[in-house]
């Protein structure tokens, strides 16, 4: 397998604290990994490494093959997708002109820029990938969180990335809009099965069913790593979060409880 992302003994200091502390990771050619942990575990700085945005203090990055420091950055963010729920518009764009801004790059439609025939039928098949074809034409505003987060996956594949990051995707959404988008996460598999991934969550409920590795974090330290089904147990996740989680798994999916202690008497 061909390697996509590569992170060697990284470590990340900020105002004298220690915020990732020697983390290592390898991700090939169409493998979904999981980045689990608790809050201020470290998980949004490593996903800046991954992203090209972040430089660690030590260790190495090499993303798509190209090492951090020694490429042209701009370009090599362009092979990388990034679905970011606190996605921000200056203006009411549309569902195509969101998924559209992909192409280009940018937050907002860039001015005296107009997307080519080709590159409009490319933003209409990936609205029909995410299932948004009947409200391509409704503006940002009146999106439900659940829309704007398959509009965004649309937005992120638009490029043709080689990986996919995906930020807490499920933030703010109910139960039915985030099995929508969980869907949408899994038919990605067979509609770009060389596309790597990394979903960053603390909710072992909001895993896609394709997840095929995880990275347990805590305090900026590995706590495992792995295959999903041997790395996401219950005392991985109770020594990641420090409290005691019964982990589940059924038909593809996790769950989480805290177990039950029993009371003397």
């Amino acid at each position: 397998m061909k390697p996509v992302l590569q992170l060697d003994d990284v470590t990340f200091r900020r105002d004298g604290k220690q915020i990732v502390d020697g983390i290592s990771l390898t991700v090939n050619e169409g493998e979904h990994w999981a980045l689990l942990g608790p809050n201020g575990a470290g998980k949004s700085t490593l996903l800046g490494f991954c992203g090209a945005v972040t430089f660690p203090s030590s260790g190495s990055v090499r993303v798509l093959g190209e090492q951090m420091g020694r490429t042209d950055l701009a370009a090599l963010r362009r092979s990388i997708g990034h679905v970011n729920p606190r996605h921000r518009l200056q203006y009411p764009r549309t569902v195509r002109e969101v998924v559209l801004t992909g192409i280009t790059g940018t937050n907002d439609l860039p001015m005296r820029w107009t997307p080519t025939a080709e590159e409009l039928q490319r933003a209409d098949a990936m609205v029909e990938t995410v299932g948004l074809t009947r409200i391509a034409d409704s503006t940002w505003p009146t999106l439900s969180q659940g829309e704007r987060g398959r509009t965004l996956i649309a937005r992120a594949l638009i490029s043709g990335p080689r990986l996919l990051l995906l930020d807490e995707p499920s933030t703010g959404l109910d139960v039915a809009a985030r099995e929508q988008l969980l869907e949408t996460v899994d038919s990605l598999g067979q509609a770009h099965p060389d596309v790597a991934s990394i979903l960053v969550t603390h909710h072992l409920e909001e895993l896609p069913t394709t997840t095929t590795h995880a990275l347990l974090i805590a305090e900026g330290r590995t706590v495992a790593s792995g295959t999903a089904r041997e790395t996401v147990t219950t005392d991985n996740v109770t020594a990641a979060f420090s409290h005691p989680v019964q982990v589940g798994y059924d038909d593809g999916r996790w769950t989480a409880r805290a177990k039950a202690t029993r009371m003397e008497v």
